[in-house]
């Protein structure tokens, strides 16, 4: 069982910047690769951002790719969500996920293909 808990949201106004952190339980946090969704209300969760379990590997959804940065402190167990120029349409509850190696490879990120999620933590971002 891996718990994840994040941390790091808050108001913004737009233009501005904010690193979300997620720290994870897991004694074997390095087995897993660790990824960022987010969700705002009737809508589903979408995948921002996904590190592989070296750090190695780094995916970005196209609405944040170039904004966002994704990194990993495998000593620590944490995984950080470093957001630039932020948009209202950020605007959500972000949630830090996990995955581990029994997801079959070429899994897509989508939030059926991670095994552990944190409670979120909340973004807002004001024009």
């Amino acid at each position: 069982q891996v718990q994840l808990v994040e941390s790091g949201g808050g108001l913004v106004q737009a233009g501005g910047s904010l690193r979300l952190s997620c720290a994870a339980s897991a004694r074997t946090f390095r087995a897993y690769a660790m990824a960022w969704f987010r969700q705002v209300p009737g809508k589903e969760r979408e995948f921002v951002a996904a590190i592989s379990w070296s750090g190695s590997n780094t995916y970005y959804a196209d609405s944040v790719k170039g904004r966002s940065t994704i990194s990993r402190d495998n000593a620590k167990n944490t995984v950080n969500l470093q957001m630039d120029g932020l948009k209202p349409e950020d605007t959500a509850v972000y949630y830090c996920a996990a995955r581990t190696f029994t997801v079959p490879p070429g899994t897509g990120w989508v939030p059926s293909g991670m095994n552990y999620w944190g409670k979120g933590t909340m973004v807002t971002v004001s024009s």
